[in-house]
This record gives C-alpha cells, sequence and structure tokens, in this order.
C-alpha cells in the first residue's frame, strides 16, 4: 500500500511539499524513527482514545505516553485506550496503526501534544507500516490549526 490517497489529496490540495521515506515494514513509532535516524521527538505517533464514549486522536512524539489524567483535563470524564476493533474502520484507507496525525481528515476530535510546538519538521506514517511522510511544521501549523495542541502527554520516565 502507498501512501493513504486521503492524505496524499489533501497534502496536494493545499499545496503542501512533501518527502517520503521507504523503510522496511516496522509497527512501532520509536523503531521507525530510528530507522530513518530522527529523534523520536520529532515523529508523531497516533494514539486512539475512547473520551465519554467518542473516539478522539492524540497525536504524540513517538516516545511520549498519553496522559489519561491530562485527557480528563480537557473536560473529559471517561478517558481509556480505544481497542483497535473499535476504531479501525474510521481509517478505511490506512493499514491499522499507521493513520496519519490528522483527525480532521477523519473527521475525529483531535489534540496535538504542544511538545511539538517549535520543532522545524514533523514525519509520520503515511498510513503504511513501510513508509513516512515529513512536512514542515508551519505547514503541518496550516492544516490542523493552532487550536488543537494541549499537554497531553508525559514523556519517557527521566525526561523533563
Amino acid at each position: 500500500m502507498a501512501i493513504a490517497k486521503r492524505l496524499k489529496d489533501f497534502l496536494k490540495k493545499n499545496g503542501i511539499k512533501y518527502d517520503i521515506e521507504k523503510h522496511r515494514e516496522i509497527f512501532t513509532a520509536q523503531q521507525v524513527a530510528a530507522s530513518e535516524h530522527i529523534t523520536g521527538y520529532k515523529f508523531a505517533k497516533v494514539v486512539i482514545l475512547k473520551c465519554d464514549n467518542e473516539m478522539v486522536m492524540a497525536v504524540i512524539p513517538a516516545p511520549h505516553e498519553v496522559s489519561i489524567k491530562k485527557m480528563k483535563a480537557l473536560g473529559y470524564k471517561k478517558v481509556e485506550l480505544a481497542p483497535e476493533k473499535e476504531f479501525e474502520s474510521l481509517f478505511p484507507d490506512c493499514d491499522p496503526g499507521a493513520t496519519p496525525p490528522f483527525g480532521n481528515l477523519y473527521n475525529l476530535t483531535f489534540y496535538v501534544d504542544k511538545s511539538f510546538k517549535g520543532e522545524e519538521e514533523i514525519v509520520f506514517n503515511s498510513g503504511t507500516h513501510t513508509e513516512t511522510v515529513k512536512i514542515r511544521m508551519e505547514d503541518y501549523d496550516r492544516l490542523v490549526g493552532k487550536d488543537v495542541y494541549a499537554d497531553i502527554s508525559n514523556p519517557p520516565a527521566g525526561k523533563l
């Protein structure tokens, strides 16, 4: 499978220049970042949560973990990791676990961790486990809006 058609069309329609990097089939965000010789802090990992019975996308750096406590601080009462079988149909053009970090493409509420602010570029899955897309952070901001940023994750232990 190549870059998800919905993603490719979205980038093209908005005049976004992007680079595609191919790699062997890899399933974890940290391993993908390592295989491409980039820091995991520039690699956007997508986590799908069930927040008050609504599917919500959290976009966080690869080494981070979503904070249930911080998600609740956004106004949700019940927050849990969503089982893949409950959300995989929301991303029909993507391999399971390789969703690009654009909730707006899939009609989902989504939040982007504030730690991405200040980065020059962002790298993310293309919808497959064998390709990533790299774009400028200012282009990503333009595509998702600035009001999606929130403090939603925790860095690995020992990293602040």
